[in-house]
């Protein structure tokens, strides 16, 4: 992935990631990978590199999924769609006879390389959405990117290798769900997948869950602002008797929440017992279940420069959302769900 690094924020003291770009005076790096972001700053003349291109990109899809909910296809250069494949990608779009405020990040529901096509699920919420929706057929579209951090805790997703997993979508909440699954197949996992349609008559990733070999259950998750009873006995059950590795919840921050949390607490009560003597507890079996899901931050730029996304929680540390990678419990905890 050829990401724009060091990008705008190094200018101004803001960087995620170094510390000397942060105005520290000394090194702080406990994980040195070979590259020095202040080293490629200096090199650049003390300036940001070139930020995420604008390509061109034209419409061969448009299926109207329901009412407010398009899913479109478009042709986009090979070196795009090669730097989307990945779990969390995202892109900004736009109508090319829009303003140029018009852009809005939407995430990648499956970048088909040997078509050199992205497939997006769009709901038409307010007016950059819907003038998207007035182009048609082999119209002309307007692609900024490639962008990656949609999905908090990717490092999970990627690392998890021949295990049991399960995930959790709701509503659009399918549609950045298709490359974690993607990519948990090819790690050779076993998926287990809860759908819930949430305000659709129907769901939109049917065929993918089948292609990578979803064991698929349907439920309805959410009722009232709260878990149903349904789905949190339903979810207890299957990370008791399943060993599982690794849940992924693809929905809203409130249901990703109230997941992590059930999560959490079922982690910590997974025991190996002495079959002789049930009162005596051996050792912990599965002392850690990961979690990750879906990067809800309201975004504007990208870039880290518009302020849109960024979020602190109880421990009052500011972290971009766009660009910051971490772990859900580092954003969900301590902040207001509604």
């Amino acid at each position: 992935m050829l990401l724009p690094c060091p990008c705008h924020l190094a200018e101004t003291g803001d960087c995620i990631i170094c510390s000397q770009l942060q105005g520290a005076t000394g090194c702080d790096c406990a994980n040195w990978k070979g590259v020095c972001i202040y080293q490629e700053y200096i090199w650049n003349n003390k300036k940001a590199k070139s930020g995420r291109k604008y390509y061109k990109c034209s419409i061969i899809r448009k299926t109207n999924f329901s009412e407010n909910t398009i899913i479109l296809t478009i042709k986009a250069p090979e070196i795009l769609v090669n730097n989307l494949i990945y779990p969390g990608s995202f892109v900004f779009l736009k109508n090319p006879n829009t303003d140029q405020f018009y852009y809005f990040p939407i995430s990648i529901m499956d970048a088909d390389i040997q078509n050199s096509s992205l497939t997006f699920a769009i709901e038409l919420k307010g007016i950059k959405t819907k003038k998207v929706n007035e182009l048609k057929i082999q119209d002309e579209i307007l692609v900024k990117g490639p962008f990656w951090n949609g999905v908090l805790g990717l490092r999970n997703i990627n690392n998890i290798k021949n295990s049991v997993c399960l995930t959790i979508a709701r509503g659009i909440g399918q549609a950045p769900l298709v490359p974690v699954l993607k990519k948990l197949h090819k790690n050779n996992n076993k998926i287990i997948s809860i759908l819930d349609k949430g305000n659709y008559n129907d769901n939109f990733i049917y065929e993918y869950l089948l292609n990578y070999d979803c064991e698929i259950i349907h439920c309805n998750t959410f009722e009232n602002g709260k878990l149903t009873t349904e789905f949190k006995e339903l979810l207890i059950d299957i990370l008791l008797k399943n060993n599982i590795k690794l849940v992924h919840c693809s929905a809203a921050d409130i249901l990703n929440y109230n997941v992590m949390k059930i999560v959490e607490n079922v982690s910590e009560s997974l025991y190996v017992v002495d079959l002789n003597n049930i009162n005596e507890i051996i050792s912990k079996s599965n002392p850690s279940i990961k979690f990750t899901c879906c990067n809800n931050a309201k975004m504007s730029c990208g870039e880290g420069i518009c302020g849109c996304c960024t979020r602190k929680n109880k421990d009052h540390k500011l972290r971009r959302m766009c660009k910051m990678q971490t772990d859900p419990k580092y954003v969900l905890e301590g902040r207001r769900l509604f």
